[in-house]
């Protein structure tokens, strides 16, 4: 692939602009010393028995291995606690250890930019000397730490926001004048909204970092209207982190989302691990180069599709990149930033004896996501108990919810535990 080099704007480092087959013949040597290193924690010498690392060194071969879900994260790490046994690095050598709805369990090492943010920070235009307002959650769960790992390397500062606190937040943008927000796209709507209502100026904050939601392109087009012209996507996970991120010549998005130099992608047919035809829709299975917590052919559950056929981006990266977030293969789905899990449905309705079968359905647009539990119930409850089954909501899924009873047989006999009905458009 030939670039043209003066269209290249300023990269992160030279990794990025490499020619594909370099980066594809690095990425394959690299794969058996991932593979032996997976090998000494109990969790993958199981998954891995009788592979022969030294043979993995290409991904024919790699695709042959056994995919592991992150469905079933919370299953293996009941069986051994913390991480059920995938992490190299014991806990006592890890900086932080995370606990994401589930509960699911992620560690952090001790690198620098662990969780390798920088990239998609600095494909944003994140620069050293700058002020950025981080309004991930800085509690239990890791999005908030991958923006600090990733200024602290890039060299800018970090207003702690977190999210609530509107008017807080409004008046810190205000007085302290940062240039970027980075959280969800919801809460930077909120914001907006809050900061309009208070007569408040944020015009400093130009741009914005994205993730943990869907951003459609309906949404993207309100902030640029509303004074956010320059917006990003990331693609990211607690267990992973940075897997791509969006990219921009002269103030214009490129196509599609360039993947991290250090995952090797593969789009896999749901339920069966195969490979699809480059520019089919399937899942994301990424193999992971971490040494605390290296990760073989892990299948997110999220679905997308690589790019083909495309110009090379005239932002002069060249690693392969993917149409972004296309939805999930299975039914866990995101509510205002939070996996929630067919698991924690079942866990509500085992808490309510009276509910017959139930599914969480998810309706409303982009900063408006409700959340309803439909139950089929043979005798509709009282007050009291359906105020019971909201609270169990609350407390299992750690947000908000509302409750709607049903005849027996009313809901679809297809298995469906999470049906996800909002407006994406």
């Amino acid at each position: 692939m030939k670039v043209d080099t003066a269209n290249i704007l300023d990269t992160l480092d030279a990794l990025e602009t490499r020619d594909p087959q370099e980066r594809e013949r690095d990425l394959m040597a690299r794969l058996p010393q991932l593979i032996e290193r997976a090998r000494s924690a109990p969790g993958w010498a199981r998954i891995l028995e009788g592979v022969d690392g030294a043979a993995i060194n290409s991904r024919a071969a790699l695709a042959s291995l056994p995919i592991t879900r992150k469905a079933d994260l919370k299953a293996l790490q009941k069986a051994s606690m913390p991480f059920g046994g995938l992490a190299v690095t014991p806990v006592g050598g890890l900086s932080r250890v995370y606990v994401s709805p589930g509960p699911i369990f992620d560690p952090e090492g001790r690198g620098e930019d662990w969780w390798r943010f920088a990239r998609p920070m600095y494909a944003a235009g994140v620069r050293a000397g700058g002020l950025l307002q981080n309004c991930f959650s800085y509690h239990f769960t890791p999005a908030a730490f991958m923006v600090e790992g990733g200024a602290a390397r890039i060299g800018c500062a970090v207003i702690p926001a977190g999210a609530g606190q509107t008017e807080m937040q409004v008046q810190a943008i205000a007085d302290l004048r940062p240039d970027t927000y980075v959280g969800t796209p919801s809460f930077l709507r909120i914001i907006i909204e809050k900061a309009r209502e208070m007569g408040a100026d944020i015009s400093s904050m130009q741009r914005a970092l994205m993730g943990a939601e869907a951003l459609p392109e309906s949404l993207r087009t309100w902030f640029r209207e509303n004074g956010v012209p320059h917006v990003f996507q990331t693609y990211a996970s607690a267990d992973i982190g940075s897997m791509a991120y969006e990219t921009a010549t002269g103030g214009v998005l490129n196509p599609g989302m360039v993947l991290d130099e250090d995952v090797v992608l593969e789009i896999v047919r749901p339920g069966s691990g195969e490979p699809v035809t480059p520019g089919d829709i399937g899942e994301i299975v990424v193999t992971l180069f971490n040494t605390d917590y290296p990760l073989i052919r892990f299948a997110t559950g999220d679905m997308s599709a690589l790019l083909v056929d495309a110009e090379p981006s005239r932002c002069g990266r060249t690693n392969s990149r993917i149409r972004g977030w296309l939805g999930r293969a299975d039914q866990t789905t995101k509510v205002r930033a939070m996996f929630v899990h067919p698991s924690q449905v079942n866990n509500i309705v085992r808490r309510h004896p009276g509910i017959l079968k139930a599914r969480m359905v998810v309706t409303g647009r982009m900063a408006n996501d409700v959340m309803t539990l439909h139950c089929e119930v043979a005798t509709a409850p009282d007050a009291q108990q359906a105020a019971a089954i909201v609270e169990s909501i609350r407390e299992v899924t750690k947000l908000r919810g509302e409750v709607r009873f049903e005849s027996p047989g009313t809901l679809a006999d297809d298995g469906k535990v999470i049906e996800d009905l909002r407006d994406y458009s």
